[in-house]
């Protein structure tokens, strides 16, 4: 009940903040002078979105971008979680290599994307790939920094007893990195429907991206609005998933003392 009412604590500024904007939305746009097809109101959208000839295509684009999105996340987690522990037992590899992966960050996704449609074509893997681009980094630089910045204390006192590398990577690295894990997973996973939608908008007839894009064409801000909400709560989502996978995980982990 306490950790309830405590969750609760910390959601509800935030929910009341959402539900006074959306008030303030829908009474400009009743009493307002703003045209519907420039702003239209929180009600509309909804009935647009909930209107029976939308609402199936709506879920069915849903389910594309979701599907583009848990590939790509996946992905890129399994090789941001690779790279960083194949960079950390192999230091002159890391040297040469993450100046280069923090120089990829800089190149913009959408010129990225035109060029892995030059080579791959325009099916699924060029669009998974683009989404792992983005979510592999911030889980790499996160987890470097965890298996770097471990205890020194226990970290010399396990070498003088003749723990090995991979021994002091799997009993100590390690478990120390996964806090730092799951802040790269949460970044990331933040990032990776956005990066869904740019790779839908490449050029497919499936997605959100995709239903957007139609949607703007046809001058129905209701279904673009609509899109919107629904890639927020598909990002809000897994974001809470990932903090709530964190959690579980890291019950092990003593209670932190009131004012520390």
């Amino acid at each position: 009940m306490g950790n309830k009412t405590g969750v609760w604590a910390k959601v509800w500024p935030s929910v009341i903040v959402v539900v006074a904007l959306l008030a303030c939305w829908q009474g400009v746009t009743m009493w307002g002078q703003v045209d519907s097809w420039l702003l239209p109101s929180p009600a509309s959208i909804v009935q647009e979105a909930a209107s029976a000839n939308v609402w199936p295509r709506l879920m069915e684009h849903t389910g594309a971008t979701l599907r583009l999105t848990l590939l790509g996340f996946a992905g890129g987690s399994a090789a941001g979680f690779l790279l960083a522990a194949l960079l950390h037992l192999a230091p002159g590899l890391r040297a040469a290599v993450y100046p280069l992966l923090v120089v990829s960050q800089n190149v913009p996704i959408v010129v990225i994307g035109p060029l892995l449609t030059m080579w791959l074509g325009y099916g699924l893997l060029p669009k998974v790939l683009l989404v792992m681009m983005v979510c592999f980094f911030p889980i790499s630089v996160a987890m470097l920094g965890g298996l770097t910045n471990t205890d020194a204390q226990l970290r010399n006192y396990l070498q003088m007893i003749g723990t090995g590398k991979w021994q002091l990577f799997w009993r100590l690295e390690l478990p120390h990195a996964i806090i730092h894990l799951f802040s790269g997973l949460k970044l990331a996973a933040s990032y990776s429907v956005l990066s869904a939608i740019v790779a839908e908008w490449l050029g497919t007839n499936k997605g959100l991206g995709y239903f957007m894009q139609l949607s703007a064409k046809g001058f129905m801000p209701e279904r673009v609005f609509a899109s919107v909400f629904i890639i927020v709560a598909l990002s809000l989502s897994l974001f809470g998933l990932m903090t709530l996978a964190e959690k579980l995980l890291m019950r092990w982990r003593p209670a932190k003392k009131e004012g520390n």
